[in-house]
C-alpha cells in the first residue's frame, strides 16, 4: 500500500500524547481532520488502531505495532528532508549585492535582468543603501559585492571602475533659478541651503568635495533626505535647489517638472566604482559574471 506519511506521523503523536486533539495541534490541523485521516489510515491496514474514549486515545496491540514501526518510518523521512535541505544550502548560490541609491534604482535594475534572461543563475538579493553603508555591508561579508558612487574609493577594498555619472543642479519651475539662463554662480551656490541627501551619500561627498576644491565650503542643507524621490518632489515644489545624479532627473527634466540648472565653471563628476574584499580566492564566479554584465550595459 502506499505509504500515508501524515497519517503516521499523526498516529505516533496520538500514542505518544495520548490525545487526537494533541496530535492535530501538533501537526497544525483540525481535530476532525487528524480523525478522518487516522481513520482512513485504519481502513488501509484493515484493523483498528486506536481505541478512542472521553478521556482520549490509546493504542491497540495492532496500533502499537504500527506505531513502532511508523515512528522508524517518520524519522527516516525527516532525516531525508533534513539532508535535502542541507544539500541545497550548500549548492544553491546567493548573489548578495548592495547598491548605492542611484545606481541600485537607475541601473541595477538592467543588470540584474541581463543577468537572469535565461532563468538561471544564483538566487540575488539587492540591498540599496548610500556608499558609506554598501562598504560597510561588503566588509563584514553581508554583501558579496557592492557599488558605490562615493569619489573616495576605498583601499582595503578591490575595486573597478565601470562608469562615470555626472551630478546635476535642479530646481522646481516655479524656482527664480529656473529663469537664468546664464547659470548661477559657484558662489551663490555654494552659500544656498539645498535639498540634500545625508551624510555618507556618495552624491553628497562628491558635491561638497567639489566645492571645497574651489574654495567654497557648503552650506548647511535645508533639508536632509534619505530618498532621491522625495529630494525630487521637493526640489520640484520649488523652494529649494537639489544636487542629483543626472540618471536621477532624466524623466524630469523631460517632462519639465524640474529644470536643469547651469553653474558658471564647476562641472561635477564621479566615478561609478565596484567593490569586493581583497584576498582569498577573488571575487565570486556569480559576482565575475555580474561585472561583466555591468561593463557591458553601462
Amino acid at each position: 500500500m502506499p505509504v500515508d506519511l501524515a497519517g503516521l506521523r499523526l498516529l505516533t503523536a496520538v500514542v505518544r500524547s495520548g490525545s487526537i486533539s494533541a496530535a492535530a495541534r501538533e501537526a497544525g490541523v483540525t481535530q476532525q481532520a487528524a480523525s478522518l485521516r487516522l481513520a482512513a489510515l485504519e481502513r488501509e491496514i484493515g484493523s483498528p488502531l486506536l481505541v478512542r474514549s472521553s478521556r482520549g486515545a490509546r493504542p491497540t496491540g495492532t496500533g502499537a505495532l504500527v506505531a513502532e514501526w511508523a515512528a522508524e518510518v517518520v524519522e527516516a523521512a525527516d532525516r531525508f528532508d533534513a539532508s535535502v535541505a542541507s544539500l541545497r544550502g550548500a549548492t544553491e548560490e546567493t548573489l548578495r549585492i548592495a547598491a548605492s541609491m542611484t545606481i541600485a534604482e537607475h541601473l541595477a535594475p538592467r543588470w540584474l535582468t541581463s543577468l537572469r534572461t535565461d532563468g538561471s543563475g544564483p538566487r540575488i538579493e539587492l540591498t540599496a543603501a548610500n556608499s558609506e553603508t554598501v562598504l560597510v555591508a561588503v566588509r563584514e561579508g553581508a554583501a558579496t559585492i557592492g557599488f558605490i558612487e562615493t569619489p573616495d574609493v576605498p583601499s582595503d577594498l578591490a575595486t573597478s571602475v565601470f562608469a562615470s555619472d555626472e551630478l546635476v543642479v535642479v530646481v522646481g519651475r516655479s524656482h527664480p533659478w529656473a529663469r537664468r539662463p546664464r547659470g548661477v554662480p559657484v558662489e551663490e551656490l555654494a552659500r544656498t541651503p539645498l535639498v540634500s541627501r545625508e551624510v555618507g551619500s556618495g552624491t553628497r561627498l562628491a558635491f561638497e568635495r567639489a566645492l571645497a576644491e574651489r574654495g567654497h565650503p557648503a552650506a548647511r542643507p535645508a533639508f536632509e533626505l534619505s530618498s532621491t524621490s522625495a529630494i525630487r518632489a521637493t526640489a520640484a515644489a520649488g523652494e529649494h535647489p537639489a544636487v542629483l545624479s543626472i540618471l536621477a532627473v532624466r524623466e524630469q527634466l523631460t517632462a519639465g517638472t524640474l529644470v536643469k540648472v547651469p553653474i558658471r565653471d564647476l562641472r561635477i563628476t564621479r566615478p561609478l566604482t565596484a567593490v569586493w574584499p581583497r584576498g582569498g580566492s577573488g571575487v565570486p564566479a556569480s559576482a565575475r559574471t555580474l561585472l561583466e554584465v555591468v561593463r557591458s550595459v553601462s
